[in-house]
């Protein structure tokens, strides 16, 4: 975990904290504020009959929402293919500076200049073995994203199994209370037992949609930049392709017809 993205996750779980801070209060000061005009109010209903089952899944929640900022901000054009790294990078090479051009994609963090840099290193073998390079670099990043947003997909995954586990645990609360008793309970009883298993399926599936939902958008996200970046590093080497003609290395500008997706 990066250092941005554990900054990010103390904010949110400061804030949700004063969140819960903040709940409690207000219904301290107010207990005109019931659930369906029982003795049972918001906070109490959703979240302290849920017990650890219903926090841990909160918790979940908040992990879920700073993974999702963190890769908003990570994982877009700008920062896997910038702009102004493949028109420096295309800058080098037309002025055939080769080895500033290395030396620029090396420092340069954007997946687009990492695809250059395996490129550019095995010139020297042809421009076959630079595809292939560029093939292997692309493969390598691609796959590194995807295991970077495994995390929400194992979240949205795991969290209706926790969910689950929690309607088991006070359905088997509510029966041995039968046991107990040795007859059947009253209402209050059983809706108390019940609403147990409710509310930690509630937060599961709350958790689960939001976390498979933003899997689905960076899984897609990533597979249209790194078709977007295969065309960049291809229009910015094909100056090394056999046969290229002096105009295919003044063009450095990736075409507009070539950006495949945002």
């Amino acid at each position: 975990m990066t250092k941005r993205t554990a900054t990010t996750i103390g904010l949110l779980s400061f804030t949700f904290i004063l969140w819960l801070a903040a709940s409690a209060f207000a219904q301290a000061s107010d207990s005109g504020e019931t659930f369906a005009n029982a003795d049972v109010k918001y906070f109490d209903f959703f979240v302290v009959k849920g017990g650890p089952i219903a926090f841990g899944l909160i918790a979940l929640s908040i992990v879920t929402v700073a993974l999702t900022i963190e890769h908003a901000l990570t994982i877009r054009r700008a920062t896997l293919v910038s702009p102004e790294s493949l028109r420096e990078a295309s800058s080098l090479i037309e002025k055939k500076q080769y080895v500033e051009a290395i030396r620029f994609t090396a420092e340069d963090p954007s997946m687009i200049s990492y695809v250059l840099h395996a490129g550019l290193t095995d010139a020297p073998n042809g421009f076959g073995s630079m595809e292939r390079a560029i093939e292997d670099a692309l493969d390598e990043r691609s796959a590194r994203l995807f295991r970077k947003i495994e995390y929400v997909n194992i979240i949205g995954a795991v969290s209706p199994m926790i969910g689950l586990f929690g309607t088991v645990v006070g359905m088997i609360m509510l029966f041995a209370q039968i046991h107990a008793e040795d007859a059947f309970p009253g209402a209050r009883i059983v809706a108390d037992k019940i609403s147990i298993a409710l509310i930690t399926t509630f937060w599961g599936l709350a958790v689960a949609i939001p976390a498979i939902s933003v899997y689905a958008v960076f899984r897609n996200r990533i597979d249209v930049l790194t078709a977007e970046c295969a065309i960049a590093a291809e229009h910015v080497l094909r100056a090394f392709k056999p046969g290229a003609t002096s105009q295919d290395a003044a063009d450095p500008a990736l075409p507009q017809e070539h950006r495949v997706g945002t």
